[in-house]
């Protein structure tokens, strides 16, 4: 049995850097020049492997191929695209591991095939969609939901992918990519606190949070700040404040859910008068679907008493929604077990960002490893994790994989 090459796997992360300039903050984002060329040096780095054939599918995933003795086949993920500034790890920590992962089994014999798959825009970072190639191959991409979408400069989606390759309108044709996938990997860094918290590099991940996000419109009455007494203000500002506390508190309330006000908008927003609109986001998460309709209710009855108080009205709209969906119990399980083996000890933790492995989990058997994030940050460049632990982080994933290949194939 070969055995993964970790400390290599750390220096492909630093020569993709070096390659994509992204010393002061990554720059791959998806369907740009600076992503082509992260992909073309994967590539590279694939055809060193004997036995190992590239490819790609209709929606511009790139797919990487080790026989085994069945055509089921176990696929290890991640994406190489990032947000403009972004963090060294971010994605490419998963391509880049599974590399080393496939560049250790290529030449064993193994009972299922071994596939490695580097999703295009996991992001969204230039047109606003997340999950893209992996929705295209689980089948819940909407091509005509995005052809119109475009960037900061006016460039349609459809034509930025047409440059690299990509026919939106055949993309849904990467589904047929899964067809014999018996389960699917993914290892990511945690992106937030809770593993430095608890002083543990690793963490089995029980699936994605389901999101309600919506705007939230207060409408009462502005007037001047100067001649209007307290007692008779219809200050939707206030009535909007006081909501976001409400939404906070009874997050605070409830076990492992998040609730986050990130955008305010307030009219006319002049010192001399007090408010006669206001406009909150509102971001609900929770891995449990009742637990999410229930805030988002206790949300909506809390914004409707606070705005009476006040004077005001309040209005919802949705912006997004998305179930929360949960991993394989067994490949958790086993994740569980392999991180005990690697690490010593090992803690199980919901995912708050969303991931390509959500869409995977639609289809397929489906977990994910988490490794430490310092301070929490991710989505900048100050974004980092202990070299020992990303190390340890791909010896993980090794296990893993050979441990779900023999999983996979007595589930046959």
């Amino acid at each position: 049995m070969s055995e993964v090459d970790a400390a290599r796997a750390v220096e492909g992360l630093r020569e993709l850097r070096r390659r994509t300039g992204d010393e002061d903050g990554a720059q791959r984002v998806a369907w740009t020049d600076t992503w082509k060329t992260a992909n073309d040096w994967f590539r590279e780095e694939l055809a060193g492997i004997d036995g190992v054939t590239v490819d790609s599918d209709a929606a511009g995933n790139l797919w990487a191929t080790a026989p085994g003795d069945s055509e089921r086949f176990v696929i290890v993920g991640g994406h190489l695209d990032s947000v403009p500034n972004g963090g060294w790890l971010d994605g490419c920590l998963n391509v880049i591991a599974g590399l080393e992962v496939l560049r250790a089994l290529a030449p064993e014999q193994r009972p299922l095939t071994l596939k490695l798959v580097s999703w295009a825009d996991e992001e969204g970072a230039r047109f606003g969609r997340s999950l893209l190639g992996s929705s295209a191959a689980s089948g819940t991409l909407q091509p005509d939901e995005v052809r119109d979408l475009t960037d900061r400069d006016g460039i349609a989606l459809a034509d930025a992918l047409r440059e690299h390759g990509v026919d939106l309108d055949e993309a849904l044709n990467a589904r047929t990519g899964l067809d014999g996938a018996a389960a699917y990997l993914e290892l990511h860094i945690e992106q937030g606190p809770v593993l430095e918290r608890l002083d543990l590099p690793l963490g089995a991940v029980l699936g994605t949070f389901g999101v309600e996000r919506h705007a939230v419109r207060f409408t009462g009455q502005h007037a001047h700040a100067g001649s209007t007494p307290m007692e008779v203000r219809h200050d939707a500002f206030l009535a909007a404040a006081r909501s976001a506390l409400a939404f906070r508190e009874d997050a605070q309330q409830r076990d492992d859910v998040r609730a986050t006000t990130g955008i305010v908008k307030v009219s006319p927003g002049i010192v001399t008068a007090f408010n006669g609109t206001c406009e909150l986001s509102l971001d609900q998460r929770s891995l449990d679907a009742d637990v999410l309709a229930d805030m988002l209710w206790t949300a909506k009855a809390n914004s409707e008493r606070i705005a009476e108080e006040e004077g005001c009205t309040v209005e919802w709209e949705r912006i997004w929604q998305i179930e929360p969906l949960p991993f394989d119990p067994e490949l958790i399980d086993l994740a569980d077990s392999v991180i005990a083996d690697v690490a010593g000890v090992s803690t199980r933790l919901p995912s708050g960002p969303l991931h390509d492995a959500a869409e995977m989990a639609r289809v397929v058997p489906t977990v994910m490893l988490f490794v430490k994030s310092l301070r929490g940050l991710s989505h900048t460049k100050e974004e980092d994790t202990p070299v020992e632990d990303l190390e340890l982080s791909v010896r993980a994933l090794d296990q893993l994989t050979r441990r779900t290949l023999n999983w996979a194939q007595e589930r046959a």
